[in-house]
């Protein structure tokens, strides 16, 4: 009988993005964030994010995917429906970089994410933090460039074509 791999931040650390303009890797706030990172990892591990696109780019604020619809009104979290919210006072939107949960309000965390493209305090406190990109920024700039129209959706497919939970950072 297999055993179910268990994923935590001794197995899983790290999360990878394959990406139709590059990979990054993100590092996941495991002692912070444990149910956040759970959430994420594993919805990773499932092939939850394959396939879908970064929905929103706003240049010099952050890029957002997660949404398996792609309008940004999609996605649910592993736990079923939503979870609260993970809000630690030390953990901040400090600068480029930092991975975050979307939201629609207090304690409707799903499966969209965003990773900030600058420093924005206005929204500490506002949004789990539960991580940040470990390598590959240069793929994230390169996406919060991207042209977009109405709604901040790129005008092209900005596709996650594999995301997957990792030990190692590549």
């Amino acid at each position: 009988m297999a055993q179910k791999q268990q994923l935590n931040g001794e197995t899983a650390p790290f999360v990878t993005f394959e990406t139709s303009m590059g990979n990054f890797t993100v590092e996941l706030y495991w002692k912070d964030c444990l149910r956040t990172c759970f959430n994420f990892a594993e919805l990773s591990r499932r092939g939850y994010y394959d396939g879908t696109v970064f929905h929103r780019v706003i240049q010099n604020f952050m890029i957002q995917g997660g949404d398996p619809t792609g309008t940004g009104r999609g996605g649910e979290c592993v736990y079923g429906g939503k979870f609260e919210d993970e809000i630690r006072p030390t953990l901040k939107h400090t600068g480029a970089g930092i991975l975050c949960m979307a939201n629609a309000g207090p304690n409707t965390n799903g499966s969209q994410f965003y990773l900030t493209l600058a420093p924005c305090p206005w929204l500490d406190g506002k949004h789990t933090v539960f991580g940040r990109v470990y390598s590959g920024m240069g793929v994230i700039k390169r996406i919060g460039l991207v042209q977009v129209s109405t709604g901040d959706k790129p005008t092209q497919d900005v596709v996650i074509r594999r995301a997957y939970p990792a030990a190692n950072a590549n």
